[in-house]
């Protein structure tokens, strides 16, 4: 059985491999395209970040399965149980753009589907989030590593990070939702990246965050991060991407969640 601690580090190479991609950013050589909704893109960027970091892991542990946002799921002929979840770029609209909230997000669990550890690594703003399970959360900014514990409890001006489907029909029903989960609130952020906003409740930054229609690879390794700081969690219960994954209806009902204790009842169940 492999510790969290080795898988960590792991982790962290695979996360540094992929940032360091998207740390060479060139504007004329995105190679931006649509996948399908309005505002879902991938660029040349998120292919090759992904394929940078599987590379990592698959020198590393050749056993494991993989599933990625960009090349799917990869599973070898004899695997170990442990499977990795990397989104190579968490924040694509923000990273065309040249807006600074994107990352590379990596995080791995076990045979029985617990998160083990998990890295965000935000190559624009010099930060490394990361977590192993049991080992608390951290952050390393620019050579100084602080432990995490997540924001202050009842503090004024409480602010609400969150995001916005892609699908106008989901839109709808967030915005008609929108005044009743900002009750409480002084005011909220959309920063673009799911995994950045998780870890940002782990640093304090924000004092909850919830969004519905996450996919798995977007909240792996923010969930844990923010758990391990203290924050009450709730990922949603998707199907595995080994069985198939979680189908439209499954994700887009479903919520991630991240507050200190007394904001949790602020989202719906």
């Amino acid at each position: 059985m492999t510790s969290a601690s080795e898988l960590l580090e792991v982790a962290r190479q695979a996360a540094a491999a992929g940032a360091h991609v998207l740390s060479g950013r060139d504007g004329n050589a995105l190679d931006a395209s649509n996948k399908g909704a309005a505002g879902d893109w991938v660029t040349a960027y998120d292919v090759a970040a992904e394929s940078a970091v599987r590379d990592v892991i698959s020198a590393a542990r050749p056993g494991d399965s993989v599933t990625g946002e960009e090349q799917g799921t990869t599973r070898p002929a004899d695997p170990t149980g442990y499977r990795w979840s990397i989104d190579p770029l968490d924040g694509t609209t923000n990273f065309i753009r040249n807006i600074v909230y994107y990352a590379t997000s990596v995080a791995v669990a076990d045979a029985d589907g617990v998160w083990q550890a998990g890295v965000v690594n935000v190559p624009a703003l010099g930060r490394v989030y990361y977590a192993a399970r049991g080992q608390g959360a951290w952050l390393e900014e620019r050579g100084v590593v602080s432990r995490l514990d997540g924001p202050v409890p009842g503090r004024a001006g409480q602010i609400l990070a969150t995001g916005f489907s892609y699908e106008p029909e989901i839109r709808v029903q967030q915005a008609a939702a929108f005044g009743t989960l900002m009750d409480g609130f002084a005011d909220v952020r959309r920063l673009g990246s799911a995994a950045l906003d998780l870890c940002m409740v782990a640093d304090g930054t924000h004092d909850a965050y919830g969004e519905r229609g996450l996919n798995e690879y977007d909240f792996s390794a923010g969930a844990l991060i923010a758990e391990e700081a203290g924050c009450w969690v709730r990922r949603p219960r998707l199907t595995s991407p080994l069985d198939g994954g979680p189908t439209d209806d499954e994700r887009l009902d479903a919520w991630t969640c991240a507050a200190s204790l007394e904001l949790s009842g602020k989202f719906p169940l």
